[in-house]
């Protein structure tokens, strides 16, 4: 790997080099051997780098599934409002239950993802011994590498922490055998030493990095911020979201900013802009593969089908009807009350492209045609989107696709799309874990919870002005808007209940589809209220959701996985990994 190229994922060969060093197997316990490379032959600068390269590389999980990685497609958007689970229901039919709040500590979709953050803790951990060991290493150095280091252990454990609560247990720099393991216990509160972690990379890391990917010191400022405002510490939070406004680069030395397209956060020729400040990197035709650094983890996640498209597989990850409903804009241009109507946005879903279809005239956001696929509406540049003929199955998920992970035909053309092994689209659009936007609504969060309403509201309003200026609008090949769209501002928050509803409704708008949701509908205490309303609505449109019902105090977060807790057992048979409550 050149130096001077944007920082990417690993290769397949080095992944296996980091398994041999630290990650943990399936059943979380078990450790890989050390193989034949000796202690003297990785205790050095090169060595430490190399590993830590391996640890960025788990954000994006393991290459055998789709739901270990960092994206949370699943257990953040199909478990709330945002997306359903889309294709026929026995196609990978373990996230059927999570979706309909039916899981078990059996289900895949949490024993992949407690997978995927245990290997990248496992990796991080393994670094850290390194750099205990390693003499060659010059202290700028040593300081960069502990602060990155530090960074995605905190952020892996932070992943576990919000997926499992307390059911997910620190991992410690120390654990480095079965035994270590198993005197791990679950059922104890994370976030101190999360914080701590997050709390050295903010004061360790430069601010400029020589790779676009790696995290740098506002990034680690920025979820800081984030793991106190999961908290509720509000003061803090505050405090360090105004330092990364106020003072905040991205890697390249950039400072933070919101783009004018909103778009343009999730096309290939824009990534790794002025908005991002920390994404999983990916890249297309780079040497490896098969194409195996671009986005493995949402290749199943473009629209189905075959013909003029992008990709042609596989339609998992399908837009609600629901969140589709929430772009509906009313007189003022603001967010309509309850977009749970019947008479919403509608795309006669049994139609075929070849029948007549008249698209919906009223007036919405544009970033809906940014995030969503429906029919009659240009789709990127691929032309109108067709409806049910890009769908597999539209009584199971609905009409509509995807729309943020896919790539343009210009960008198939241009060599930065392809395919994978087995046919699957890949591309090297990066999917970002946090971009400026989301901090600014952090920050407006935190501003409302401490009295700031009108700190509050500029901040929600900057990002809605951009979601009305005229780069933002999707538009038609003559130039003409694809849609009717109108945007308006807030005048005011009267209260601090107001300005909250409006911060959640804004990053519902904002951040759609990109994991987020349903974590905040747990951390602000009405997952219970919103995803029951949401099933009860959603079912008039997708009969499957006739079975599902949210249970307060359970299902706001996955079970500890069966065989996690099974292999946590005692000499005496008792087990340190307790499950979570309800489960």
């Amino acid at each position: 790997m050149k130096k001077n190229k944007v920082f990417i994922k690993l290769s397949l060969s080095f992944l296996l080099l980091a398994g041999l060093m630290g990650a943990c197997k399936d059943d979380f316990l078990e450790l890989d051997p050390i193989g034949s490379y000796t202690e003297a032959g990785i205790t050095n600068l090169k060595g430490a780098e190399g590993m830590l390269i391996a640890a960025y590389a788990a954000l994006d999980g393991r290459p055998e599934t789709q739901l270990t990685g960092s994206t949370n497609w699943v257990v953040g958007s199909v478990a709330a409002d945002d997306a359903n689970k889309g294709t026929e229901p026995s196609d990978f039919n373990s996230i059927n239950d999570t979706e309909l709040y039916l899981q078990l500590p059996s289900a895949q979709p949490a024993a992949d993802k407690w997978r995927g953050v245990v290997d990248g803790i496992g990796m991080t951990n393994q670094v850290l011994r390194t750099l205990n060991l390693a003499t060659d290493i010059p202290d700028a150095d040593r300081a960069r590498i502990e602060g990155e280091t530090r960074f995605l252990r905190a952020f892996y454990h932070m992943e576990g922490k919000k997926v499992f609560n307390m059911g997910f247990p620190w991992i410690p720099e120390e654990a480095d055998s079965t035994e270590n393991y198993k005197a791990i216990k679950n059922q104890v509160d994370i976030w101190p030493l999360i914080e701590a972690d997050f709390k050295f990379a903010y004061d360790n890391l430069p601010g400029k990095q020589a790779q676009k990917g790696r995290a740098n010191k506002w990034a680690a400022g920025a979820f800081l911020g984030k793991a106190m405002l999961f908290q509720g510490k509000h003061a803090e939070a505050l405090a360090i979201f105004n330092d990364v406004m106020a003072n905040g680069t991205n890697a390249q030395g950039q400072k933070y900013a919101l783009n004018a397209n909103y778009g343009d956060n999730f096309r290939i020729a824009t990534k790794n802009s002025a908005e991002t400040i920390f994404a999983v990197q990916y890249t297309n035709k780079d040497g490896a593969g098969n194409n195996a650094n671009a986005n493995y983890e949402n290749n199943l996640n473009f629209p189905h089908g075959s013909g003029d498209k992008p990709g042609g597989c596989c339609g998992f990850f399908q837009p609600s009807q629901a969140f589709v409903n929430s772009f509906i804009t009313d007189a003022n241009g603001l967010p309509i009350a309850n977009p749970l109507i019947e008479n919403g946005i509608t795309s006669d879903r049994l139609l075929t492209s070849a029948q007549p279809f008249t698209p919906y005239a009223g007036t919405v956001d544009p970033r809906l045609d940014h995030s969503v696929g429906r029919r009659g509406v240009q789709y990127l540049d691929w032309g109108p989107h067709p409806g049910r003929d890009w769908i597999r199955d539209v009584s199971n998920g609905g009409p509509y696709s995807p729309k943020k992970n896919v790539h343009t035909r210009a960008e198939l053309t241009a060599g930065q799309a392809g395919t994978g092994d087995w046919g699957q689209p890949a591309n090297a659009l990066s999917f970002p874990l946090m971009r400026y936007s989301d901090l600014m609504l952090m920050a407006a969060e935190a501003e409302a919870q401490t009295g700031g309403l009108t700190n509050a509201l500029n901040l929600v309003n900057t990002i809605r002005e951009r979601a009305a200026n005229a780069a933002s609008v999707v538009k038609n090949p003559d130039g003409t808007p694809a849609a009717n769209y109108k945007v308006g501002l807030y005048t005011a928050f009267g209260s601090k209940e107001e300005a909250l509803n409006a911060i959640m409704k804004e990053r519902q708008l904002e951040l759609g589809m990109e994991g987020h949701r349903k974590f905040d509908l747990v951390r602000y205490g009405i997952a219970d209220v919103m995803l029951n309303a949401y099933v009860n609505f959603e079912k008039n449109y997708i009969p499957k959701f006739v079975n599902a019902k949210f249970t307060k105090d359970q299902d706001e977060y996955q079970p500890v996985p069966t065989n996690v807790i099974q292999t946590s057992r005692l000499a005496d048979g008792t087990f340190n990994l307790k499950q979570n409550p309800g489960y």
